[in-house]
């Protein structure tokens, strides 16, 4: 049985996050980024937060809208500076965040050992980079390799393409990206819809996250935004 729940509005879906909770933010870059579920967070209050993405915020939008707020004490990402990363860039450099930079592939693995339930995993990747300092090595086979341990999220806001009544998701090209990953490691998953179906609608070989790792579902209208220069 599905325990997803059809949310009416983002607000809604966005109830009892907790001030200093984990919040994994599905996006590559803009793409696939759950804007009005951030939107409804910032509204909502929460602060203190520990976010994990795959960058720090574009423009003035999304997540560089969230950190704006002052709500985010702590970014793990993989891209924290980029042209458009402005917002980030001037609260670390007052003090006013802290940062902890994860390998691309490293941060899609460990959310996804900590959705599989894997107490740690070795990696070559960081190996004699300032990113190994106090963690623990170990050569296998003549490799050097670093143990990771999983990234667990209390909260997951992601975004998908369609969903159906029961909360199977499917996505949209590469607006797919940490989504299926994050849902399966966050205590209670959030999810943006461009529509929601009646079972049986979606294409079983088209589902990649099946709705036992779905909490809640809201629909909402597609926006889509750029960010233009630099500051």
């Amino acid at each position: 049985m599905s325990r997803a729940e059809i949310i009416e509005s983002a607000d809604a879906a966005v109830t009892g996050i907790e001030d200093g909770s984990t919040v994994l933010v599905g996006g590559f870059g803009l793409a696939g980024m759950p804007f009005d579920l951030i939107e409804a967070l910032i509204r909502q209050g929460a602060k203190d937060l520990t976010i994990v993405s795959n960058n720090a915020g574009n423009g003035d939008v999304g997540l560089a809208a969230l950190l704006a707020a002052g709500r985010v004490r702590k970014v793990l990402c993989s891209f924290p500076r980029q042209a458009d990363s402005w917002v980030f860039d001037g609260l670390y450099r007052e003090g006013k965040i802290e940062l902890e930079v994860v390998p691309q592939g490293n941060l899609a693995e460990r959310m996804r050992a900590a959705g599989a339930g894997i107490g740690a995993f070795y990696c070559p990747t960081a190996v004699g980079t300032p990113l190994a300092e106090g963690k623990e090595v170990r050569e296998i086979d003549g490799r050097t390799y670093l143990l990771e341990y999983p990234i667990k999220g209390d909260y997951a806001l992601i975004g998908a393409h369609v969903a159906d009544a029961m909360g199977n998701l499917v996505y949209r090209k590469t607006a797919r990206n940490f989504g299926p990953v994050m849902a399966t490691a966050a205590t209670t998953t959030i999810v943006q819809v461009d529509e929601v179906v009646e079972p049986g609608k979606l294409d079983p070989e088209a589902i990649v996250t099946p709705s036992i790792y779905v909490d809640r579902v809201v629909p909402v209208k597609t926006r889509h935004y750029t960010v233009q220069g630099a500051r």
